[in-house]
């Protein structure tokens, strides 16, 4: 489910924080991002040290609002509990995510640096290679793969959605 915002994207709303996100037209951003987010990731040293590195991204997140806690937004796939949704304003896709999990509120840092704030026709435009790059996919225990792969799954059906609805206005 989204939620329409027809505001401007002006920093002192009341809406909940985003993450920062760099907001441009062009999927090129993304692609940005994402080879922004592997070049750092791999100054990192060993796999404890990037471990760690998740943990202090998902530290970061902002508040997740207690009243969009619901089954509604609750991602189903992942062994911890996560909910996840978005906003849309000005045609572009604002996600919100939490996790009870460390590891996984990091990865969820992750996938909003990279997506929040783009259009729909980017987010799908851009697969999400970082993930395949960085090596998480080995790294990760099989049900934190799972639930990555969940939520990856998700911003594409929001950014799905988002685009048909707006075929239909």
């Amino acid at each position: 489910m989204i939620k329409k915002n027809s505001h401007s994207s002006d920093p002192s709303r009341d809406d909940p924080p985003h993450v920062e996100t760099a907001v441009v037209d062009d999927s090129s951003a993304i692609a940005d991002l994402q080879r922004s987010t592997v070049e750092n990731f791999q100054l990192l040293g060993d796999w404890p040290e990037r471990y760690q590195y998740l943990i202090e991204l998902g530290r970061k997140l902002p508040a997740f609002p207690d009243a969009q806690r619901t089954e509604t937004h609750r991602l189903h796939g992942c062994q911890a509990n996560v909910w996840f949704f978005a906003d849309q304003s000005q045609g572009r896709l604002f996600f919100h995510a939490t996790s009870d999990a460390a590891i996984v509120s990091g990865l969820i840092a992750l996938l909003l640096k990279v997506y929040s704030g783009h259009t729909p026709e980017a987010i799908l435009s851009n697969p999400p290679i970082f993930i395949e790059e960085m090596g998480l996919k080995q790294h990760l225990s099989m049900s934190r793969a799972t639930g990555l792969s969940a939520m990856v799954a998700r911003i594409q059906a929001l950014a799905a959605e988002a685009m048909a609805s707006a075929q239909t206005e």
